[in-house]
């Protein structure tokens, strides 16, 4: 890793949630080369190597690389789905560096299985990391910035980069928790933009495709390329993070973008197709089964508001 010697995000700070390794440790690594100070967030305590020697732990280790490289980093083993904990990581940030300009909410796990058998622990475990997680951490950002643009009268900096999912937008038959969470994401991320514009925050949502720990089984049967770099690498994400981050990306706000293989896709937001108008004041059973069974009789068997169409996505 290099750092340049003057980078689009050089002065500002930056909390990566999720970042020890994967997807998370890209994007920190790609702000820090930008120029932010970043803090690495990764839920769990320090352990020990394959040699049984004690190791500071992913977080820490992704910190100490970008230290070695030149830049500010440091890192945060909570839990980003605990209240407090995030509220610690926040403002961890702005004790150590002065203020939080970004924040990546990237941390998330997996609890894979089909609805009729999905238990009650393993909807909760995963609402909570992935979209209450989000939350949490956007909550103490968003009064951050909220208090500091009151001090200032006027806009501040702030940027928040979510992390939904392909899943969320083609369904996903054996992920009904992790799709359900990813598209509260995109909820969330299109409320906190309109709510945090005038403050000069902005909040958009990526849905990446990468070869991570948490995906190994997802992607198990993408073969890696003889050479060249893995089309699934998440080294193809961390740009657009970076992007969206830096102050060429203030215009674009509360936008959901697909991201994967050197290909960037910006999703339409959804419109409406039909509008049926009741012929009396309201609708009875029989003029919706007209009008509604007429509509779908010629529709493709399986076909769904999913966009099932962008799981062929590729670069061209």
């Amino acid at each position: 890793m290099s750092l340049p010697q003057q980078g689009p995000l050089e002065g500002l700070s930056a909390v990566v949630t999720g970042a020890g390794r994967g997807l998370g440790r890209a994007e920190a690594l790609e702000l820090a080369r930008l120029g932010a100070a970043v803090v690495v967030n990764d839920f769990g305590q320090p352990g020990r190597d394959g040699s049984g020697k004690a190791s500071a732990g992913p977080a820490e280790e992704v910190a100490a690389e970008i230290r070695a490289a030149g830049g500010k980093a440091l890192a945060h083993t909570g839990d980003v789905a605990d209240f407090q904990q995030a509220r610690g990581l926040v403002e961890l940030a702005i004790g150590e560096f002065g203020r939080l300009d970004i924040l990546v909410n990237n941390a998330g796990i997996l609890r894979d299985r089909m609805v009729f058998s999905m238990t009650e622990g393993e909807w909760d475990a995963v609402i909570r990391v992935h979209l209450k997680g989000h939350f949490n951490t956007t909550h103490f950002a968003a009064a951050h910035w909220r208090e500091r643009s009151k001090a200032v009268g006027g806009p501040v900096y702030g940027r928040i980069v979510n992390t939904s999912s392909e899943a969320f937008l083609a369904g996903s038959a054996g992920q009904p928790n992790y799709a359900a969470a990813k598209g509260g994401i995109v909820g969330l991320t299109t409320s906190t933009a309109l709510a945090l514009a005038k403050y000069g925050v902005t909040a958009n949502a990526i849905c990446p495709r990468a070869r991570t720990r948490m995906t190994e089984n997802v992607f198990a049967g993408f073969e890696l390329p003889a050479d060249g770099l893995d089309p699934l690498a998440p080294e193809h994400v961390a740009p657009l993070v970076g992007y969206l981050s830096s102050p060429a990306a203030a215009r674009v706000n509360g936008q959901l973008l697909v991201v994967h293989g050197g290909m960037v896709a910006v999703v339409e937001r959804p419109r409406v197709q039909a509008r049926f108008d009741s012929k009396q004041d309201t609708f009875t059973y029989d003029e919706l089964d007209a009008v509604l069974s007429a509509h779908y009789a010629d529709r493709p068997p399986g076909e769904t508001f999913g966009a099932a169409e962008v799981l062929g996505l590729k670069r061209a």
